[in-house]
């Protein structure tokens, strides 16, 4: 019996053996002769001036090495970490991009802003030089909030940013959404926030900066999930090292959820100090200290109104949201609330008119950039929560108007008002697949038996289309971004035939080695254990741009079946010439290269050996060798979609919410590996059920001190708190990348925040709550209920 290891298949992990084993290849893990630990001193305030810095403490301290301050940066002309991806505002007014030093420099923006890196032998030594520097501060009033910051009289985060504002950005058509208005039988409005988040992920950040005095090559070991992009950013633009002196190395990462797709200040710092001692610099971020310098997530505040005429029909949409940007711009912190976020609003419906505008904010908070979805959940969560609210005012069903509103299967490819163009799905499909396996018509049964142990239920759906396979190099160029996003893939076939596959993309939880393996394996007929996947090595891999925004395999993947394209055309020539056959007549199929209609053949492995010992060879026609190399840039995003179901149970005497069950059906295109899918979607989901009732970054309004920076008061979803969820995908395919892929690794996180929510408001709605802000947490649930009940009681 042939086991399937192609696409299609729920292969196991490859990569999975080494972890659960404890074999995993880690930043952390690595240990190199002679290398030093490097310790932070961060801000304790939100905003400060430095007016003197004493390190004379420090260098007291036995084990100390060297104590570097952001004022030995600056006389060394390090420049500062820049923003790739800034977006063009209001009449053509560009991003106010502050410098962003390294080590702070005179100031500090937010607390946990680096001061100063020691470096010594021990971390015990690094940590207690740290203690022991002396800085005196001259605190200031800082802007936490980001209505505050906006307010006339607020204190100044940035001089060149007069007002705290960093962009004023719009999308759409202004005058044809006043139209619609102006027509509208009724208009929908709510107010939301979607809160700020930590992204937590299982490792915490780390890196390794070495300095070789002979060769004067520079070599960075760190947890990112793009090392090429970190190696151009760093060496570029920060630190001034030529890229061929430069290595970056990101090795096995544990999980990324965006958090770790920036350049970071202490990848420069390490670097830096690296090359002054001529030793080896480690740092590895604690956990607590993760919540003070990993880039949040989300944090917006937004008003948003839907017109729709007497039927329920969807005429206008006007959004007007105020992004929190942090202290500093992060790498791509403009580009998350404005074009992943303004240019998804139209969603699954057919609104022909819409316009966002989007405020970007400097606060004294961390600065904000992409969290899983990143973007979209945020404009996903607004849509569908002001669905709900429309569908509520006007009396109609919330799957009915819906409906009446999808656009339809056969209008695809559909030019959304907001200038991305879907090219396929089927919302009707997803929606149908969903309410069945959720058992919708059987909920006010359920609804009855929950009111009967004394329990509030609520039913909430949620239907959503996302951009991902973030790459298109036109259109993110248009949009703002600072360089390419293609992807790319060597195939590298060794003499006995065993495959070794470089890819550009990041593999940092999502299972690639075995699902790229399955690609390969489908396209040669070999099984995957003769495949092996290499990435995170700019030193071995080819300039590639990483993995986010859901792209490995919907722009890595087209990539690699192009180079395994060119692989079996170049075969088909090797074995023309072997076999004395025309280069047409050679048909590939299971491994074996064969002259059509007869019986004579090579098998994969013999073409593989004559490539690399041509003794019978047309050399005149044909290099030797048998290695390709691929570049793949698309001509749009994909559009994955879907429809997600929850129910929810609330026990009004302590506000606490149970999340009972939990159905997604998602359009992902073509699916490779069902098993990783559903993992991927597990994930996902989670991560969105975290933010709808558990977790909140919360800042101090007169301080600026995050009052919720450890996992005591940071609350994380757990799976006691989970139900068994249903997955399952009801596929379009994407009509321009070849293999058909829409991507499946947000999919989770953009859906169920907006699913959740509604199920909570529906099981509220008879107190006459409209909405409730993220997270639905017990003390907030109680505090609606009890409200709304005193509210009923007075009327």
């Amino acid at each position: 019996m042939t086991i399937q290891t192609g696409i299609g298949a729920s292969v196991r992990r490859k990569e999975d053996l080494r972890f659960l084993t404890g074999r995993g290849n880690y930043v952390a893990d690595h240990s190199l002769p002679h290398m030093t630990r490097g310790m932070f001193l961060r801000s304790p305030h939100a905003h400060a001036t430095i007016d003197s810095i004493d390190i004379s403490g420090a260098l007291a301290v036995e084990g100390v090495i060297a104590v570097y301050t952001g004022e030995d940066m600056q006389a060394a002309e390090v420049g500062g970490l820049p923003c790739a991806w800034p977006v063009t505002g209001k009449g053509g007014v560009p991003t106010i991009e502050p410098m962003h030093p390294v080590l702070a420099v005179g100031k500090v923006r937010h607390v946990g802003d680096p001061v100063a890196i020691v470096v010594a032998e021990t971390l015990e030594a690094a940590t207690a030089g740290a203690e022991a520097i002396e800085v005196e501060y001259g605190v200031l009033e800082p802007a936490v909030g980001m209505l505050e910051a906006l307010a006339p009289g607020a204190p100044v985060v940035h001089d060149d940013a007069p007002g705290n504002l960093c962009f004023d950005w719009e999308v759409g058509d202004a005058a044809a959404v006043d139209a619609a208005f102006e027509k509208a039988a009724h208009v929908a409005h709510l107010s939301l926030v979607n809160n700020r988040l930590a992204g937590n992920p299982m490792e915490p950040r780390a890196c390794i900066g070495d300095y070789n005095t002979g060769t004067g090559q520079f070599t960075m070991w760190t947890t990112s999930q793009f090392p090429h992009i970190v190696k151009l950013l760093m060496g570029n633009f920060v630190l001034g090292i030529p890229q061929h002196k430069l290595r970056v190395i990101s090795p096995d990462v544990g999980g990324g959820f965006g958090v770790k797709q920036f350049h970071y200040a202490e990848e420069a710092a390490v670097t830096y100090a690296a090359k002054q001692l001529g030793r080896p610099v480690k740092w590895v971020c604690e956990r607590t200290e993760a919540f003070i310098s990993d880039a949040h997530g989300r944090d917006h505040i937004s008003e948003a109104e839907l017109a729709l005429d007497e039927k329920g029909t969807f005429l206008g949409l006007r959004v007007k949201t105020i992004a929190n940007m942090g202290g500093y711009l992060s790498t791509f912190g403009p580009n998350i609330p404005t074009n992943l976020y303004g240019l998804l609003l139209a969603g699954v419906y057919t609104t022909p008119a819409i316009y966002c505008e989007v405020k970007g904010v400097f606060t004294n908070t961390q600065p904000v950039d992409a969290y899983r979805g990143a973007g979209r959940p945020e404009a996903t969560f607004l849509l569908e929560r002001l669905v709900d609210v429309a569908a509520d005012d006007m009396g109609l069903s919330k799957v009915d108007i819906r409906r009446r509103n999808f656009i339809p299967k056969d209008a695809y490819p559909y030019q959304t008002p907001v200038m991305v163009n879907y090219d396929s799905g089927d919302h009707e499909g997803c929606l149908d697949q969903a309410l069945a396996s959720a058992d919708w018509d059987g909920f006010e049964a359920r609804k009855a038996e929950s009111a009967r142990n004394g329990k509030l239920r609520g039913i909430g759906l949620c239907t959503y289309i996302e951009a991902c396979g973030l790459a298109p190099s036109r259109i993110a160029g248009a949009l703002g971004v600072r360089g390419g996003l293609f992807e790319s893939a060597t195939v590298r076939v060794h003499p006995t035939g065993d495959i070794t596959v470089l890819m550009g993309t990041h593999n940092h939880g999502q299972g690639h080695e075995t699902t790229f393996a399955q690609i390969v394996s489908e396209r040669f007929g070999l099984p995957t254990d003769k495949i092996e996947i290499v990435f995170g090595d700019t030193d071995k891999i080819q300039f590639g741009l990483g993995t986010y925004g859901s792209r490995s395999l919907a722009v890595g993947g087209p990539a690699l079946v192009r180079s395994t394209e060119k692989v079996i055309e170049k075969g088909k020539k090797i074995a023309a010439h072997m076999l004395e056959a025309d280069a047409s007549d050679i048909v590939f199929e299971n491994a074996t290269f064969s002259v059509a209609g007869t019986d004579r053949k090579k098998d994969f492995a013999e073409i593989a050996l004559a490539a690399h010992m041509p003794h019978d060879y047309p050399l005149e026609v044909l290099e030797p060798g048998l290695e390709e190399q691929s570049f793949y840039d698309p001509v749009n995003f994909t559009y994955p979609g879907g429809a997600h179901i929850a129910e929810v149970e609330i026990d009004p005497e302590t506000g606490i919410v149970d999340l009972l069950s939990y159905v997604a059906v998602d359009d992902i295109g073509t699916v490779i590996n069902p098993m990783i899918v559903k993992g991927q979607l597990h994930g996902g989901i989670v991560q969105g059920v975290g933010q709808a009732l558990f977790e909140n970054c919360v800042y101090d309004e007169e301080s600026g001190q995050i009052l919720s920076g450890s996992f005591m008061d940071y609350c994380m979803p757990r799976a006691d708190r989970l139900p068994n969820m249903v997955v399952e995908t009801h596929s379009t395919f994407c009509t321009h990348n070849g293999l058909g892929v829409k991507g499946c690794g947000e999919v989770g996180t953009i859906g169920s925040p907006a699913t959740v929510i509604n199920a909570v408001v529906d099981a509220l709605s008879h107190l006459g709550v409209t909405h409730v802000d993220m997270p639905a947490s017990p003390s907030r649930v109680w505090r609606i209920i009890n409200e709304a009940a005193s509210r009923q009681a007075a009327e």
